[in-house]
This record gives C-alpha cells, sequence and structure tokens, in this order.
C-alpha cells in the first residue's frame, strides 16, 4: 500500500458530538460569534458545550463547540460563515 492508497476515514451521519475548534484574534464578542453562525446551522447546538482557551500570549481565543453534523454541505457552510466574519483565522 502506497501514501496514495491511504484514505481519511468516512464520516457517518448524522455524526453526533462533532467537534468543530474555531481560533481567532481574541477580542470583544468572539465567543458569541461563533455561538451564533452555530446556532444557525446546528439548530440543536448547546453553547454548554463550549470550550474556550486563550493562547499562551492572550492573542488568540480557540473555540471548540460539539455539534450534530447532519453532512458535509452543513460542515462547509459553517466553515464559509466563520471565515467570512473576518475575524477567524482557523476551523478545524
Amino acid at each position: 500500500m502506497t501514501d496514495t492508497d491511504v484514505q481519511a476515514p468516512k464520516i457517518e451521519f448524522p455524526c453526533k458530538n462533532y467537534p468543530i475548534k474555531v481560533i481567532g484574534e481574541a477580542g470583544e464578542g468572539f465567543t458569541d460569534m461563533v455561538i451564533e453562525v452555530m446556532q444557525r446551522h446546528a439548530p440543536d447546538f448547546d453553547a454548554g458545550t463550549l470550550v474556550s482557551r486563550d493562547s499562551s500570549k492572550g492573542r488568540f481565543l480557540s473555540v471548540q463547540v460539539l455539534i450534530t453534523a447532519t453532512g458535509v454541505e452543513q460542515l462547509q457552510a459553517i466553515h464559509v460563515d466563520l471565515r467570512a466574519t473576518g475575524r477567524v483565522h482557523m476551523v478545524l
């Protein structure tokens, strides 16, 4: 088997507790913005699952949430909306 034969595992949808980590510049309202986007695309999103963490120097903030992922289209839409805010550097 070569490296080109290795494929990422397939995700079966719906996928409960699908983690999404959003990294951006720390600042007023960043977490609220992430919550708003998640509620728009995952109506059953529970903000109680949110975990935020400051970078060592406090310049960046990572926010991890758990959603029930319903499909690739939903995940792509979340990514597009988060990036469109101009405040997000990375979505994992």
